[in-house]
């Protein structure tokens, strides 16, 4: 059997791109391109890049980007849009467990849970940061949202399944404190109209277990921030009201 993100992402590149969660790229990539410093000079890997929406719009900024996901149509999507855009973006079929680069990039993006933290174990995620930092020489900068433990530990189940997209989760959904791991109901409908429903599990994380992980693997400088779709910013202080954490590692 298919991991679930594999199985949601095979046929559901026109349904992604309308998510609301999706519809603040201008923002992100207006934050991104002033935390590298406008610097169109810098190789940018975007991991999970799923249509594209990052990597067109750096790349329409004169940025030369790399977009690597799993989904052959996601990657298919991505390919469409950047011809429409009228720009150049190598996107490539990877697993982001296994990349294969090394120090070839200065600027490696996770953005909008970009295949960490989806993955099945803590060491499947572990892989993708170890990856990531492998590709970025020194120095480079590694710019990364994920989930925020803090939300659920502070919040009852009903309140986290209320900020994720209370119309598509189940009531089945459940919380594991011992884990940090939540398991849901995602309903949809493919591009083909055909109505699904399958059970996602995703990995929140800690602050302090962000900061452990990217420090073991040779990150120096770790910030993190509150952050929503849309709304990057270095002046948000991170709170248990954030579902999202926002994370930029030097190394």
């Amino acid at each position: 059997m298919k991991p679930w993100y594999e199985e949601l992402f095979e046929n559901y590149a026109l349904g992604y791109d309308r998510e609301s969660f999706t519809q603040g790229t201008l923002q992100e990539v207006d934050f991104i391109e002033q935390e590298i410093g406008f610097d169109r000079s810098l190789r940018v890997l975007d991991v999970g890049c799923g249509t594209g929406r990052h990597a067109i719009e750096l790349a329409r900024r004169g940025y030369t980007v790399t977009g690597v996901d799993l989904s052959r149509a996601l990657l298919a999507r991505a390919r469409q849009k950047a011809t429409q855009a009228g720009v150049s973006v190598t996107f490539r079929q990877q697993d982001a467990r296994k990349l294969s680069y090394t120090g070839e990039f200065a600027v490696a993006l996770l953005i909008c849970e970009g295949a960490f933290p989806l993955m099945e174990t803590d060491e499947m995620n572990f892989h993708i940061l170890k990856g990531v930092r492998r590709a970025l020489h020194s120095p480079g900068k590694l710019i990364l949202t994920t989930l925020n433990a803090l939300y659920p530990l502070s919040h009852s189940v009903e309140a986290l399944l209320n900020a994720n997209t209370p119309e598509a989760r189940s009531s089945e959904s459940t919380f594991d404190l011992l884990t940090f791991r939540m398991t849901s109901i995602f309903e949809f409908t493919n591009d083909s109209g055909v109505k699904k429903a399958l059970t996602c599990d995703e990995r929140y994380y800690a602050p302090a277990e962000m900061s452990w992980l990217l420090a073991s693997l040779g990150f120096q400088r770790i910030e993190i921030y509150g952050c929503a779709p849309g709304q990057f910013n270095k002046n948000k202080v991170l709170t248990c009201d954030d579902l999202e954490m926002l994370v930029i590692a030097t190394c």
